[in-house]
């Protein structure tokens, strides 16, 4: 199992033992549902409340560096912070949960599926539809320029085909305002 894995395991093993719903994005998502590609960090989004905030830190310090007032900031504002794992310098960055309707479509969506041999190896994932309309998001507010968020929505694209829901994507693609970035995507 890739290290990025491991230590993405590591974190969410916490989050399932504190009752927090969770679940990977980004790279590691699309490298999931799509073309695998190396990486140096793992995205999760989590819905954290401000009680969990010391009892994640007391849970983690040992193996991450992470800092308490960066998380409670990030629980009340609604955005994210950063824990690096000590042994391999991975970077894990926690998203607070948003509150609109897609980031609750999002989360009652992920799916737990099994990257290992046994059932502690299991993680929730984003959907592939999911993963190609967050890919999206970040290609727009990175001014449309990365190649990588770009191509790694495309590869989801190609890998996925057929079983992706269409409808779903276009629908949500409409209330985020990219439509015509998917419309590009599913062309290439």
């Amino acid at each position: 199992m890739p290290e990025a894995f491991e230590v993405g395991l590591r974190v969410a093993r916490v989050l399932d033992a504190l009752g927090v719903d969770y679940f990977v994005v980004g790279s590691l998502a699309s490298s999931f549902h799509g073309t695998p590609r190396s990486t140096h960090d793992i995205d999760l989004v989590a819905d954290l409340r401000p009680a969990h905030g010391p009892l994640l830190v007391a849970e983690l310090e040992e193996d991450f560096y992470i800092d308490l007032d960066s998380v409670r900031r990030a629980i009340r504002d609604r955005s994210s912070f950063n824990l690096l794992h000590l042994a391999t310098m991975f970077k894990v960055d926690m998203f607070v949960l948003k509150t609109g309707a897609h980031a609750r479509e999002e989360m009652r969506r992920r799916r737990r599926v099994e990257i290992g041999e046994d059932i502690r190896s299991a993680i929730d994932i984003a959907t592939a539809e999911d993963t190609v309309l967050q890919k999206l998001v970040w290609y727009r507010l990175g001014g449309e320029v990365s190649d990588r968020q770009w191509n790694d929505l495309v590869s989801v694209l190609r890998v996925q085909g057929d079983s992706l829901d269409r409808v779903y994507l276009k629908r949500w693609a409409a209330e985020l305002g990219l439509s015509e970035l998917l419309v590009r995507a599913f062309a290439e």
